[in-house]
């Protein structure tokens, strides 16, 4: 998808004008890319960040002509998939239409007048239009003002022209946090019928079933731009030295933490206490943010295709998505006891994306963010790769998506964990679910993820009535 709409913008960026044809082909364009949710910061990002490459030094008409062109692939992208938020009880509305609009275009300027948009400024952007009380009818007026202010501080300057088309791009971020948000959004992609369990049988239906998520998971991280990881040296399963010196991830970029459903994701990871036979008591706030993670992964393609798939081959899926988000939530949240005479101590996402020590074992654990963060903060120490079973496997190296690891976690080992590297929440959470309910305990499969080949079992164990005991990949071979 990134790649197709980079190319898009630069051919509508071409000739600095979008007439009646080409509004109409952004929005055919953007109906039929049908984004998720988590893709609508970049794409409008994206356009400021082509745009410009068509900035001038001395012709102030052509860099108008740009900043009219970004904002008609910005007024399209808000036109297709997003909708105003309702309106806000706590806002504003002392002021008229006409004085708020005059107190916007001021406050516009002097955001603008240095062409850089601190942390103060921010703050300001923020507050300001959390309490601005904009009726529905006028929000286009008001983001377009944005770009009509801003044209008036372009100069000869062309690396202060960039600088200006961020501040402007910072301003319209706030504006579209404050008064929109994404509309429902629907998978436009079914389940091949012939795809049921019954025509082709459960290990191929099942392969092509993930190969088709990893598909779809355009909110996956690009190894070397978002993430960047240092694989260093490699050992033996039961060999308990040290083969890295340094840390696993080298760096990981603080904006994926602001995307949706790895926000929610995040927010996750503290709701519980790692040693097995400590009762989890999640406070309300705690259930909320289940709830929220829980719709957000929802809004996505990977989800969503889990969900029809699962309908389509499996027996009592409810149809209803609400009712499939329940279903989630009782699988995945609902609590159950690991330990002996304990009351409920651990639940499936606990054990598979938070980890748990057990008997003075590292149980479960096989989240990448999470394996970041615990490392970030000096909890978990990275001890190297596991090296190929096979000489004829490829070499691990800094760009495969799934790792077999050796690490220690709170002082306590884990000898062997596999843990797949820069997806996204949705995609662990959709390819897990569809091998549990309706693949095996361990569900053979090939995954093509573009520069590598891997031979995996995704195996899923049930613990306390029908709810997920853990879920993980193992290796099997690899080849470039």
């Amino acid at each position: 998808m990134d790649s197709k709409f980079l190319k898009f913008y630069r051919e509508i960026f071409a000739d600095l004008t979008v007439d009646r044809e080409e509004s109409q082909q952004l929005k055919t364009y953007f109906l039929q890319a049908n984004p998720p949710p988590d893709k609508h910061v970049w794409l409008r990002a994206t356009a400021f960040r082509v745009g410009s490459e068509f900035l001038s030094e001395d012709n102030m008409d052509k860099n108008t002509a740009v900043l009219r062109c970004i904002n008609a692939i910005v007024h399209t992208l808000e036109m297709t998939c997003m909708q105003p938020k309702p309106p806000k009880p706590s806002a504003s509305s002392g002021s008229s239409k006409n004085e708020l609009k005059e107190k916007a275009e001021n406050f516009y300027r002097e955001i603008f007048s240095d062409l850089t948009i601190d942390r103060e400024e921010s703050a300001e952007l923020k507050a300001f239009f959390d309490t601005a009380n904009i009726p529905k009818s006028e929000l286009v007026g008001f983001r377009a003002a944005a770009f009509r202010i801003g044209s008036e501080f372009f100069g000869e300057d062309k690396a202060a022209n960039v600088s200006l088309l961020r501040s402007i791009n910072v301003v319209v971020h706030f504006f579209e946090q404050a008064f929109l948000e994404p509309k429902s959004y629907v998978l436009h992609v079914e389940p091949k019928k012939e795809k049921t369990v019954a025509r082709i049988g459960l290990h191929a239906s099942i392969e092509d079933a993930v190969q088709h998520l990893w598909d779809l998971d355009v909110n996956r991280l690009t190894p070397g731009r978002d993430y960047k990881i240092n694989v260093q040296s490699g050992k033996k399963a039961y060999q308990k030295f040290d083969a890295a010196q340094d840390p696993l991830f080298t760096m990981v970029d603080k904006s994926v933490f602001r995307r949706p459903t790895y926000r929610c994701f995040y927010h996750l990871l503290d709701n519980y206490h790692a040693e097995t036979g400590t009762a989890d008591t999640l406070t309300r706030s705690q259930q909320e943010e289940t709830h929220r993670f829980l719709k957000a992964i929802m809004q996505t393609g990977p989800m969503q295709f889990c969900h029809k798939y699962c309908c389509a081959n499996g027996k009592d899926i409810p149809r209803d998505r609400a009712k499939f988000q329940e279903l989630l939530y009782d699988i995945w949240f609902k609590p159950y006891h690991r330990a002996r005479n304990c009351r409920a101590d651990s639940s499936g996402f606990e054990h598979v994306f938070v980890g748990e020590i057990k008997d003075n074992k590292v149980s479960g654990f096989h989240n990448w963010i999470q394996f970041y963060l615990e490392e970030k903060k000096g909890a978990l120490d990275y001890r190297g790769y596991i090296k190929p079973r096979s000489k004829r496997d490829a070499a691990t190296n800094e760009d495969d998506h799934v790792l077999n690891l050796q690490f220690k976690w709170k002082g306590v080992e884990k000898m062997v964990g596999t843990s797949f590297i820069g997806v996204s929440p949705e995609f662990e959470m959709a390819l897990y679910t569809t091998c549990f309910l309706v693949g095996e305990e361990e569900n053979r499969l090939e995954l093509d993820t573009g520069t590598d080949l891997f031979e995996l079992v995704i195996k899923c164990y049930t613990m306390a009535r029908g709810k997920i005991g853990t879920s993980f990949p193992e290796v099997q071979s690899h080849s470039d």
